[in-house]
């Protein structure tokens, strides 16, 4: 029998900053919850909005893989190993903080927000070269199917490559249709992150924003009671 855990949207921590409006689904900035700490090696999904013209100053960061998918909008990104680029719907940004990396993340349109997905994992490997990569994911090529958006940068699957033994995926499911999804090692778990729509999985029906962790099995299946957009994170546990 899976292990799971349910994170409604309506517990996570929340920080209305006026220029940011941010969700975060593990303990974060001035939110903590013990039980909230992280999911095996995923430390952070922060779900962001951040307003026109606004945006995180320059800050660093190190040892820790960051993963930022933009929902709506255009974030501008500016880093010290020379990236001057704007990220859009439909684009996945990885970047390697390893021995240490300072950037900043802009909202450069007066008119329109942006809204986010930040991620961290913990990196297998500390120290690394900083590195950063960006790459656009066709929608269409996630219809009813999971579509790799990150895998482990010592293997050849599909996707943007980070330092850890993790893999992300996005699909967007029609309604009534399904999705097999099946763990890459038994000590791995995977957590479920509905963008919008309404899915059940392991028994649970997850709304827009709602997340389930699954763990302690080799696979499991995710229905869409109406069309959803779900991303799945998977990694290890210990």
């Amino acid at each position: 029998m899976a292990k799971t855990i349910f994170h409604p949207a309506d517990q996570r921590g929340h920080a209305n900053h006026g220029w940011l409006d941010a969700h975060h689904s593990f303990s974060f900035a001035s939110w903590y919850d013990p039980s909230k700490m992280h999911f095996g090696e995923l430390r952070v999904l922060n779900d962001d909005i951040v307003e026109g013209g606004k945006g995180f100053g320059k800050h660093p960061h190190d040892n820790m893989e960051i993963i930022t998918i933009v929902l709506d909008g255009a974030l501008e990104h500016k880093d010290s190993m020379g990236h001057t680029q704007s990220i859009v719907p439909n684009e996945v940004q990885v970047m390697s903080a390893g021995s240490g990396v300072v950037h900043s993340e802009y909202n450069h349109d007066t008119d329109k927000k942006v809204n986010l997905l930040q991620t961290w994992i913990f990196p297998n490997k500390t120290n690394v070269k900083p590195r950063y990569d960006q790459k656009m994911f066709a929608p269409e090529d996630r219809i009813n199917k999971l579509q790799a958006l990150v895998s482990p940068i010592d293997n050849d699957d599909p996707g943007l490559k980070i330092h850890q033994d993790a893999w992300i995926y996005r699909t967007t499911l029609e309604a009534g249709r399904s999705v097999a999804y099946n763990m890459h090692s038994s000590s791995h778990g995977a957590y479920v992150f509905v963008i919008d729509g309404s899915i059940t999985a392991e028994g649970q029906t997850l709304n827009r924003r709602d997340a389930i962790g699954i763990s302690d099995t080799a696979t499991f299946n995710i229905l869409a009671d109406k069309q959803s957009d779900v991303i799945i994170f998977e990694v290890p546990m210990h």
